[in-house]
């Protein structure tokens, strides 16, 4: 797993957040300004209720230290690509979801720290906290994660033509490079698999169906539009993965166990997602939403 957590993930890290910065312009941060109720409503869902309601779920659940942080780690994790394409397939606003992840990606730096570091300290998990830096992890998210958006975003101003045409492919190697982190943890504790479902997997699975609930209704509430809904639900139950294995084993200096544990429970966030935002649309039946969980698109005769 050595190779894999030093080496090939931090690499596939920045390139997954370089092909994100290849797909910004100026538009997605003035958006902000344009849609600002919008994107405060995700913002704060994302940022706020998600690791709010995460912290609660375990609290009252009977699991580890490790796998509680595990959690948590997945709470503070920003959205990725992957949710703009779900966003897509579910007729979301892809714009206010190319926003939220890119606003909150930069601001992950410091977010995320501070989350999991309070959340450390609330849960009391005083073997888990000790060699944990503040300063470190934010340093290295910065450069792992800032810098290569950044990057991406130099590269898509100065050479426009050629960053359009690779950002099609980069995010297809994103989402490979994403597997491969995936399957290289999960290899690496192949014999634990079941273990870690039976421990985890439920908790995540209740905590993506909850929080897009939650987000869903509360951006209704608010008063957003139908693809505003969809929009901010995905982005609070579809986090990036490779991100939240970054800080599991950077956090824990190669930490394999967390990591693993963070990864298996991407899987659940995944397979819970398209389900989930489907069934929450009107005048759509669940079997439709499985329809969109198998199939990865929505068609009307999928029903």
């Amino acid at each position: 797993m050595s190779i894999v957590t030093d080496i090939f993930l931090p690499i596939a890290l920045a390139f997954i957040m370089f092909a994100l910065g290849l797909g910004l312009t100026g538009a997605d941060f003035l958006r902000v300004l344009k849609q600002p109720k919008d994107f405060f409503v995700g913002a704060i869902s994302q940022i706020i209720l998600l690791p709010v309601i995460a912290f609660i779920l375990v609290k009252i659940w009977p699991i580890s230290p490790e796998l509680a942080i595990g959690v948590m780690i997945i709470a503070a994790a920003p959205g990725g690509v992957t949710s703009n394409i779900l966003t897509s397939f579910a007729r979301g606003d892809v714009a206010l979801s190319i926003s939220l992840t890119a606003v909150i990606s930069l601001l992950s730096v410091i977010t995320v720290p501070f989350i999991i570091v309070t959340s450390i300290g609330l849960l009391g998990s005083e073997n888990v906290s000790q060699n944990i830096s503040l300063t470190s992890m934010a340093i290295s998210m910065f450069l792992i994660v800032t810098v290569p958006v950044i990057i991406g975003m130099v590269f898509r101003g100065f050479a426009s033509n050629a960053a359009i045409k690779f950002e099609p492919i980069a995010k297809k190697i994103s989402i490979v490079l994403f597997i491969i982190v995936l399957l290289g943890a999960i290899l690496a504790e192949k014999d634990n698999i079941v273990s870690y479902f039976a421990d985890a997997g439920l908790i995540t699975l209740v905590l993506n169906v909850v929080m897009m609930i939650v987000a869903f209704y509360v951006a209704k509430i608010l008063g957003t539009g139908n693809a505003q809904k969809k929009c901010i639900a995905i982005e609070c139950g579809l986090q990036n993965g490779t991100l939240a294995i970054f800080v599991g084993t950077t956090l824990f200096g190669g930490g394999d166990q967390i990591a693993d544990e963070v990864g298996y429970e991407m899987c659940i966030i995944s397979s819970g997602t398209g389900y989930t935002i489907k069934a929450l649309e009107d005048g759509i039946p669940s079997k439709c939403a499985i329809a969109l969980t198998q199939n990865g698109v929505w068609t009307e005769e999928n029903c």
